[in-house]
């Protein structure tokens, strides 16, 4: 994942899966100057500095220096009256689509050319949240890698997408199409899906080679999978030994969908390097995410929304649906919190796309009421995130040579994290885009 590669006129570093930030393309020409009245630089350190100003060329910063300066050409964005921090990073999200009563209908009527179109306007309103980076882990391939360059290249407004493509599932578990017509789910099933270890390998080097970024599975069945199937694990040991060593050999990390224990444990037990929602994580899961370092990626937004959804008078999930939702929701907020008192590392992810695309900030309302502190919470987002995908040379905190990629909010989101709600400004790789 580490390699050079070019782009028309435009050279671009690939660091992990991050495009570079000095794109000729879509780098601002001038230099900016950013006068931050309080600013988080590291949130790994949780200081705050007063008066300082960050000076941006060519989509990275190259200075932090005291006081509000400027200079003859440059181009000021005056925050002195905010409170600047890194730009914030969502290790989950689905940007080609949102939960919604009309979704089982979109999914047979819209083409992989109509999802990339929606997802532009979910990316656009993801970095206007204050997102500058996410990770897409899960969507129709053609799509997603298609809007992943577009952003790259400019021509889309939005945060830069690490993206998994499809997600490699086991036939009719979760991610696998259920619920429509033997003749329509044959249509629809993506190449992804898979049985048995050399099957699976296929997959894996399949999504690989159509520019996958990193492998995402789906270790156990899903809330929003529409078929009665459970939560538990869905993949046998052998095809996780094959999946996780396939991705593995071909310099590419691997994270689960994991709701059951069994199913967790089986996935770190292999090798896998990370788990999305975690619901039933036991003692042996959380030691053994401490002993391999594996990131838990909590989803809490998730289970918030599909509770009140099955729990609601609007409920427009099926019954399989319902039933899983009901189950699984109420439960996540204890498994964050019992995962953090116990020092089990978190990356802030929120599965958007099932609630609203914009509304990523709410989930740090949620890491608090688990057990965090307004500052670990902005650390899941920043530092930690960043480290999760092997970026921290890159974004996460604010340093010269890394990205220019920083927002602001008028209140103190130390003392009230809501505040990251309100985000004002917004710039990534130094253009300003708030």
């Amino acid at each position: 994942m580490m390699g050079k590669l070019l782009s028309g006129a435009c050279a671009l570093v690939l660091v992990g899966a991050l495009g570079g930030v000095a794109c000729a393309q879509n780098a601002p020409k001038e230099t900016v100057f950013v006068q931050a009245g309080r600013l988080l630089a590291d949130p790994a350190t949780g200081k705050v500095d007063t008066a300082k100003t960050l000076v941006l060329e060519n989509g990275k910063v190259t200075r932090i220096v005291d006081g509000y300066v400027a200079e003859p050409g440059g181009k000021v964005v005056d925050l002195k009256d905010s409170f600047v921090l890194p730009g914030l990073i969502d290790s989950h999200v689905h940007l080609t689509n949102e939960q919604n009563p009309n979704g089982r209908l979109q999914m047979v009527t819209r083409s992989p050319a109509d999802n990339a179109i929606v997802g532009a306007g979910f990316a656009r309103k993801t970095l206007m949240a204050g997102f500058t980076t996410v990770a897409n882990l899960g969507a129709n391939s053609q799509a997603i890698f298609a809007l992943r360059e577009g952003v790259k290249r400019g021509d889309v407004a939005g945060p830069r997408i690490i993206a998994s493509g499809s997600s490699i599932a086991v036939h009719g578990g979760h991610a696998d199409i259920n619920g429509y017509s033997e003749e329509v789910m044959h249509a629809l099933r993506p190449e992804s899906i898979c049985s048995g270890a050399d099957d699976c390998r296929r997959a894996v080097r399949e999504q690989i080679w159509l520019g996958a970024d990193l492998i995402k599975i789906t270790a156990t069945g899903g809330v929003l999978s529409n078929t009665a199937a459970g939560l538990s694990k869905q993949f046998s040991d052998a095809e996780l030994a094959a999946i996780i060593e396939a991705a593995h050999s071909m310099g590419r990390k691997v994270t689960a969908h994991a709701h059951g224990g069994d199913g967790i444990n089986a996935f770190l037990k292999a090798g896998g390097d990370s788990i999305e929602h975690g619901t039933y994580l036991d003692n042996e899961g959380v030691a053994l995410m401490k002993k391999s370092g594996a990131y838990l990626v909590p989803t809490l937004m998730a289970g918030d929304f599909v509770y009140r959804i099955a729990s609601g008078p609007n409920n427009f999930l099926t019954p399989a649906q319902t039933a899983k939702a009901l189950e699984a929701g109420p439960k996540m907020l204890d498994m964050a919190r019992r995962a953090h008192a116990a020092g089990v590392r978190i990356a802030f992810g929120t599965d958007s796309g099932v609630s609203a695309h914009g509304d990523n900030a709410g989930e740090f309302a949620l890491l608090v009421k688990a057990g965090l502190t307004p500052l670990e919470a902005i650390q899941t987002a920043t530092v930690n995130a960043a480290d999760h995908f092997a970026l921290s040379s890159e974004v996460g905190s604010l340093a010269p040579g890394k990205a220019a990629d920083l927002i602001a909010v008028k209140g103190d989101p130390l003392k009230d994290v809501t505040e990251l709600q309100r985000v004002t400004s917004v710039i990534k790789g130094g253009v300003v885009y708030r």
